[in-house]
């Protein structure tokens, strides 16, 4: 299953460079994320609860950022697995400058086994799609909130 998404954020390619790692940031904005934790540098151990249409379940979650060029693009390696099946894919996330701003692609591949296979591809593809775009638009209210406290003396 591919993949592709463009999301458009109104901040400078290096705060939104240095946020998509942060782990406390990625915690409160990855969808129904139970708990994150970075073990190594740029290495994650994650719990996620999934849900697409009937199928639910809690996937335990590694992803491994395996190439980076800061502050322009990271390739990274997912693996997950639930009662209802497993996941291996990696994506490609660029970040590019977008007047003021910063224009960010994710393209991915996945293979799904298990019960998650043997679902409608739409529903999956649908609700992949959906979950990418919630995680971008989470992540920009939360830098922006991280940028507010930090000016305000409150946070970091």
């Amino acid at each position: 299953m591919k993949i592709e998404y463009q999301h458009i954020f109104g901040l400078p390619r290096k705060i939104v460079w240095k946020y998509i790692k942060d782990e406390k940031v990625l915690r409160n904005t990855i969808p129904n994320c139970k708990s994150l934790v970075q073990v190594a540098n740029g290495f994650y151990q994650a719990q996620v609860d999934i849900q697409l249409g009937p199928l639910k379940d809690v996937f335990e979650l590694e992803v491994k950022v395996e190439k980076e060029k800061s502050p322009a693009f990271c390739h990274v390696f997912l693996k997950g697995k639930g009662n209802l099946g497993e996941f291996t894919g990696k994506a490609d996330v660029i970040l590019n400058d977008h007047q003021g701003g910063t224009k960010v692609n994710i393209h991915s591949d996945v293979e799904i086994t298990g019960a998650l296979a043997g679902a409608a591809q739409r529903v999956l593809n649908g609700g992949a799609n959906k979950g990418v775009e919630k995680f971008l638009y989470s992540l920009e209210k939360e830098i922006k909130k991280n940028l507010y406290l930090i000016r305000k003396g409150r946070n970091r």
